[in-house]
């Protein structure tokens, strides 16, 4: 399994970024793409998530009605950053698991497998 990450960038305060995430190689049938981001000296924290069957979503409350994802096919995730805000300053990395698992995985991604190698969004306020 591949996932690859990209569209990070340095941002103002206000502006806007999509991120993608590129997937490869699975053998399960119904997967969901998870978002994580991880700001210096935080805990990684789960954005949000797309099941590749029923389209079903899900936002944290940090992001949602600013963020959006969308699966355009089962193997490619974007995930829409609006108003973006310093806070939002992180790594962001893309994972796959079963969507059985997509909710318990938010916050254990130590259970996770498949990771994206990351990528940085820089906020400038």
């Amino acid at each position: 399994v591949q996932l690859v990450e990209s569209g990070g960038g340095l941002v103002q305060a206000g502006g806007s970024l999509t991120l993608s995430c590129s997937a490869s190689g699975f053998t399960f049938d119904d997967y969901a793409i998870l978002w994580f981001r991880q700001a210096p000296g935080k805990e990684r924290e789960g954005v949000s998530y797309i099941s590749a069957s029923d389209q079903s979503t899900w936002y944290s409350d940090s992001v949602k009605g600013r963020f959006t994802i969308s699966s355009e096919n089962v193997k490619y995730t974007s995930l829409l950053m609006n108003n973006l805000l310093p806070e939002d300053t992180a790594v962001y990395t893309c994972a796959a698991v079963p969507r059985i698992w997509a909710k318990s995985t938010l916050t254990r991604p130590e259970l996770i497998d498949y990771w994206g190698q990351g990528t940085q969004v820089t906020v400038s306020s």
